[in-house]
């Protein structure tokens, strides 16, 4: 099994803080693309279970927030049915990412990039699956569709993944320096 760098204990609330605020500059961005997938595996890769289910919770609640006070998202019964679907499946793609870098044992950017692929093979199969299902938006998985999703998941994963392989939030949350105390003669 391959372990990924975890985001330490006393970092992971500013680590949240820093993916769902990026989660709401991308959803005012890209509003209904906004890129679960990405979110949910770096989520899996940078913080153990519990903790990731948690961010892409809240990266999902900030999506809806933002969708219906900003982004004029419709207040009907299929809206917000449709809503509650991304957030399922936004945690099933967590636990294919999850799964993923349990199962392999590979250098970190390969277990990275599978663990991306996968999510974002079981957030779109699973789309497309419901909506084939109910007989709705079959249009919305064309090839140039899914390849601009894929696109935008894709650099949105990049950049995540590189904020925490850099250790950037690490300066945001430096660890207290302890006072040397130096013993003199």
């Amino acid at each position: 099994m391959a372990q990924l760098s975890i985001v330490p204990v006393s970092r992971r609330p500013l680590w949240i803080a820093l993916i769902v605020s990026a989660s709401v500059i991308v959803s005012l961005g890209f509003a209904c693309a906004v890129p679960l997938a990405a979110f949910a595996a770096v989520a899996a890769l940078t913080l153990p279970r519990r903790d990731a289910f948690v961010l892409v919770g809240l990266v999902w609640l900030a999506n809806q927030v933002v969708g219906y006070t900003l982004l004029h998202y419709p207040w009907t019964a299929e809206s917000f049915a449709w809503g509650a679907v991304l957030g399922g499946v936004a945690l099933l793609s967590t636990v294919a990412a999850q799964w993923t870098k349990e199962h392999l044992a590979q250098g970190h950017m390969i277990v990275a990039a599978t663990a991306f692929v996968a999510a974002f093979a079981v957030y779109e199969g699973t789309l497309f699956v419901i909506s084939l299902a109910i007989g709705s938006g079959l249009s919305n998985y064309t090839p140039s569709v899914v390849k601009r999703i894929f696109a935008i998941n894709a650099a949105a994963f990049a950049a995540l993944y590189l904020v925490h392989s850099l250790g950037v939030f690490k300066s945001l949350a430096a660890k207290p320096q302890g006072v040397s105390r130096e013993r003199r003669a």
